[in-house]
């Protein structure tokens, strides 16, 4: 396994749609064994396959205290077929360091993908799981979660980034 570089905003990369994937073989395994790898040295609780420059539908993901290998969640081409409620919390991006801010996201969702051994799956979640799976399905489709705040508040956040060098 080897850990992965995750591409920080703005690259272009983590604004582009990522494409479905059509075979599950010993090629993905090992890069769906480094994204993993990648999420837990960052440390992050969800990591999509654009943020290190792939464009695949693949996410890895682990809501869990304890925080091993073990507990970790592949998906592969997921989709999100059901959403209700609403709830408001702070949230954060490993291509987007020390910034967090207050994103509404479903409540409840259930998402619809390929676990790594082909096998076809419906994952159910609320909170924190629910808002990792929505975050990180927006990656697969080239959306931030700053693309989610209000207008004003972007353009503050874009400002506050060109002061830090962060982006032109």
């Amino acid at each position: 396994m080897a850990k992965l570089p995750i591409l920080l905003y703005p690259s272009p990369v983590i604004r582009k749609k990522s494409l479905l994937v059509t075979s599950i073989n010993g090629e993905l395994q090992r890069f769906i064994d480094d994204m993993v790898e990648t999420m837990y040295a960052a440390p992050g609780m969800g990591l999509a396959a654009p943020q290190v420059g792939a464009l695949k539908r693949v996410i890895v993901l682990d809501p869990s205290d304890d925080r091993t290998s073990h507990g970790s969640i592949v998906l592969i081409n997921p989709v999100l077929v059901a959403g209700e409620g609403q709830i408001v919390d702070e949230e954060g991006c490993l291509c987007i360091p020390d910034l967090n801010e207050p994103v509404a996201r479903f409540k409840h969702v259930a998402v619809k993908a390929y676990d790594r051994n082909e096998k076809e799956i419906i994952l159910e979640g609320a909170g924190l799981l629910a808002r990792i799976l929505q975050h990180e399905i927006d990656h697969l489709d080239g959306i931030l979660f700053i693309d989610r705040l209000s207008t004003a508040k972007r353009l503050l956040l874009k400002r506050r980034l060109k002061k830090t060098n962060r982006i032109d």
